[in-house]
């Protein structure tokens, strides 16, 4: 089959198709994690990046691939989450740059807007690593556009591009030694290939069985299930009640997909799901099921879907940020007095109730909740940023996959913003206390970054899958010691690893040991860490906190 023309139609239903299999697929590309910890997420950021953008475009009554492209691009930015969704953004953003005055495209303009993504999402990246998604885009747009030269057909362009796109990821380990080291490719390599494989797919007619499950409504990908319930509640309720803090709803279409290992049976399903969460909804029929449960593990309930059929829609809200905006009246009054709407505002980005009070303790204006597993999007910082109200914006990320998000939100943002690029919530922290009212947005920028070096960040936190990585042999379900972004130890008990993590952080200078206990972590536990490092060295000041923050039993900084 040729198509010289992409129209209006095509288009509609690529971004359609490669937005379900970004969906379908994200499971297994949060499999492909380099780092054994349970905060895998890239799959899960790219597909409700991509979801975003495939709802802008189903919304928009454009009859242009330009004007559909300009929407795509738009809805990718506004629900671009962690690294890997906002590489994705930049990647149709240049696409849109190339062929917003378009009404169709021909070979040569597909290629070009290929090759226009690539220089955008390079431009995006500070220091761009080979290896990783920009190297996939990069391939398939070279050979895109050897293709075009050669042939005015969409489908022999789009078909390049795809298994260009295939072979570069496969080389992705020979270009990062870490990919290698642990036997995977890049992740988000390997969710941009998803999408071109969408593309090829919808361009050759080729249809694949995941392509016959139903396609949400607008209405369906706004909200599967009416969830006014939420609020009727939330008055009543203190943030920090909330026992199951995901509300989380899938599709499926049972008997399709890859990992399918068992037949479906409402009660056994409905019985299992209702272990692991409340305000359980399940409706079913022959072909389709579809749920709505409130849970603290959105990728168990994913997981477990995928063993009848295949995920053809996914949402996940986090409950808890919810919550708070519905009670931020009475908080953004007090945003409001601490702002003066003439000075600065501090957004630090965290988990955990304790941790948000840490923060709101050293002098943050807000806290925007967010972190591991659940990277706040772009839009999310900007609402922030507006919620702030203030002249000048400071942002601590404090969590490297949401550097990007924070980058785009201070450029759209309406007042000069900074952002000080925290990587763990020690260096927020400590960042903080060198912030000066005083002095300049730039010098505060450049003090507080500079403060951070002298932070120790240690992270406790248990393995979710055996592997190798670094020289360390590391099996699942034990505890790894993280110091700085690097996995330094192992050890199957959950106090001994912290204890010999913090003996590794430790030097003749260190003065202070901050001790930041989790949603897995317990008083009496960081108790024992602490006198065990006493132990080490009497002199070490040692304060514990109740951080309340998932995924890492305990934080704990040297200084």
């Amino acid at each position: 089959m040729k198509v010289t023309e992409i129209t209006e139609t095509h288009f509609r239903k690529m971004v359609a198709v490669s937005s379900k299999r970004l969906s379908n697929n994200a499971e297994f590309i949060n499999s492909l994690n380099v780092f054994p910890v349970p905060d895998g997420d890239t799959g899960t950021n790219m597909s409700l990046s991509f979801a975003s953008g495939a709802k802008y475009v189903a919304e928009s009554t454009a009859n242009t691939v330009g004007s559909l492209a300009v929407a795509l691009a738009k809805g990718l930015l506004m629900g671009a989450r962690g690294n890997s969704g906002v590489i994705l953004s930049q990647i149709f953003r240049g696409f849109y740059k190339s062929t917003e005055k378009k009404d169709s495209l021909n070979a040569a303009d597909l290629a070009a807007a290929l090759t226009a993504g690539v220089e955008t999402a390079y431009k995006a990246v500070m220091k761009p690593t080979e290896g990783t998604i920009l190297t996939v885009a990069r391939e398939a747009a070279k050979a895109a556009n050897k293709a075009a030269s050669e042939s005015d057909d969409t489908v022999v362009v789009m078909e390049a591009a795809y298994e260009a796109a295939k072979e570069a990821l496969a080389t992705t380990p020979d270009l990062l030694p870490v990919l290698k080291e642990v036997g995977v490719v890049d992740s988000g390599g390997q969710g941009l290939t998803f999408v071109y494989e969408g593309f090829f797919d919808v361009l050759s007619g080729n249809k694949r069985a995941e392509d016959d499950a139903h396609q949400p409504s607008v209405e369906e990908m706004e909200e599967m299930v009416n969830a006014e319930h939420h609020k009727s509640v939330q008055s009543q309720l203190r943030t920090e009640d909330i026992k199951y803090g995901y509300c989380t709803e899938i599709m499926v279409k049972l008997g399709a997909g890859r990992l399918v290992d068992s037949k479906f049976d409402y009660d056994e399903f409905r019985n299992h799901l209702s272990e692991i969460g409340d305000s359980l909804l399940v409706i079913a029929d022959d072909e389709i099921v579809k749920v709505h449960v409130h849970t603290e593990h959105p990728g168990d309930v994913m997981s477990y879907g995928q063993r009848f059929g295949s995920l053809i829609k996914v949402k996940v809200d986090n409950m808890r940020l919810q919550h708070e905006t519905i009670l931020e009246h009475d908080e953004q009054e007090e945003t409001e007095k601490n702002a003066n709407n003439d000075g600065y505002g501090i957004i630090a980005i965290a988990s955990g109730n304790g941790v948000a009070n840490l923060f709101k303790s050293l002098g943050a204006t807000y806290v925007l909740n967010g972190g591991q597993t659940m990277n706040p999007s772009t839009q999310d910082i900007i609402d922030a940023i507006k919620k702030v109200n203030a002249q000048k914006i400071i942002i601590l990320p404090n969590n490297k996959n949401i550097f990007l998000a924070a980058e785009q939100a201070a450029k759209v943002a309406d007042v000069p913003t900074k952002v000080v690029a925290s990587k763990t919530i020690a260096q927020g922290m400590t960042a903080l206390i060198a912030f000066n009212p005083a002095e300049n947005l730039d010098e505060n920028a450049v003090n507080m970054s500079d403060e951070m070096d002298s932070v120790k960040s240690g992270q406790v936190t248990v393995a979710v899958r055996d592997t190798t990585i670094e020289g360390n042999i590391i099996k699942k379900d034990d505890y790894m010691g993280i110091i700085d972004g690097k996995i330094k130890l192992t050890n199957p008990d959950k106090v001994d690893a912290a204890i010999q993590m913090v003996g590794k952080m430790l030097d003749d200078d260190s003065e202070i040991v901050t001790i930041i206990v989790g949603q897995d972590g317990t008083s009496a536990e960081a108790e024992s860490i602490k006198k065990a490092v006493l132990d080490i060295d009497e002199d070490l000041e040692i304060e514990i906190h109740q951080g309340d923050q998932p995924v890492y039993p305990y934080l704990i900084s040297v200084e």
